[in-house]
């Protein structure tokens, strides 16, 4: 039980500064400043449903589609650091505040021309879920593990078949907690101090990517060698 700990305190270490519920948090208080409570309760149900199936399918199908499009490992390690950094630089100096990515100006402009009942537009999927939480890096990041781990090599088999699932488990009910809980979030920490972490995250996100960029090109040193 030990060994499922650790894997899947790893998975939340690796993540959670990927997944980045604070940001999720301001962005859903911007969109859904008008909706009800159950509303709310209900866009954050969908939403971390929405992440935890995103991740599952990036975890246990990555693989099929990086053999389909012939992406050798080093290279999806590149592409993935460089994704990785590139977020990671966006979080650290932002060209926009929290909740003006594209995709959040769309929803805000279906909710201000919308003559429909507020509780019509759904943004548990588009933004909240997908690019907020599971976006491009979470993605990269989750099928570049995906397909270097084997089973023995630090963890049991067992552990390496249980902790995914559980940790993509856990990442999407910090979501929901946090989600639910929005409002109390926001006064707490405030926008600055969400602005604090999320630079935090950010510069931990341009260390990983820069590391995976490393790893790749010594693998490709390595098979060239």
């Amino acid at each position: 039980m030990q060994a499922l700990f650790e894997a899947v305190g790893l998975g939340l270490i690796v993540l959670l500064p990927l997944a980045n519920p604070l940001t999720t948090v301001a962005l859903f208080l911007g969109l859904a400043g008008e909706m009800n409570f159950s509303e709310r309760n209900r866009q954050a149900r969908q939403a971390s449903v929405y992440v935890f199936a995103i991740m599952m399918v990036a975890w246990y199908a990555g693989n099929a589609v990086l053999n389909t499009f012939g992406i050798s490992i080093p290279g999806l390690r590149i592409a993935g650091g460089l994704i990785v950094a590139f977020i990671g630089f966006r979080m650290l100096f932002p060209a926009q505040p929290v909740g003006h990515s594209v995709e959040a100006q769309h929803k805000q402009d279906e909710l201000d021309n919308s003559d429909a009942r507020q509780d019509t537009v759904n943004i548990a999927f588009v933004p909240l879920a997908m690019p907020s939480t599971a976006g491009p890096g979470t993605i990269a990041m989750i099928i570049s593990t995906a397909s270097t781990v084997k089973s023995g090599v630090d963890f049991p088999a067992w552990v390496i078949a249980a902790a995914p699932p559980l940790t993509f488990l856990l990442v999407a009910l910090i979501l929901w907690g946090a989600l639910r809980s929005s409002g109390s979030i926001m006064k707490l920490v405030g926008k600055g101090g969400i602005e604090a972490i999320s630079r935090l995250m950010g510069f931990l996100l341009v260390c990983m990517g820069v590391q995976f960029v490393i790893n790749g090109v010594l693998e490709v040193a390595h098979n060239f060698h």
